[in-house]
């Protein structure tokens, strides 16, 4: 197991949630699209929404292409705002 697993199993324990359930991968991709493509602040706060819809019954998957697709279309220039 890695430390990222054991971290995983070990939060999951702690919130009495199921590790099976935890799309590691999805959520550390759309970690770094946001990070890279929008801000690095940003990556955390945007698995934090991930969480938020899919504890409201989104798919992750979908829900983590959505705001990809968002970040991938984010203004490169600073001060730029998001398209509309």
């Amino acid at each position: 197991m890695t430390v990222l697993e054991d971290w995983v199993t070990a939060a999951c324990a702690e919130l009495g949630l199921d590790p099976a359930e935890v799309p590691v991968a999805v959520v550390l991709d759309l970690a770094r699209d946001v990070a890279h493509q929008v801000l690095r602040p940003g990556a955390p706060v945007s698995a934090y929404l991930l969480g938020l819809a899919v504890g409201r019954g989104a798919d992750p998957a979908v829900a983590a292409d959505r705001l990809g697709a968002l970040a991938g279309g984010w203004p490169v220039e600073l001060g730029d705002r998001p398209p509309a």
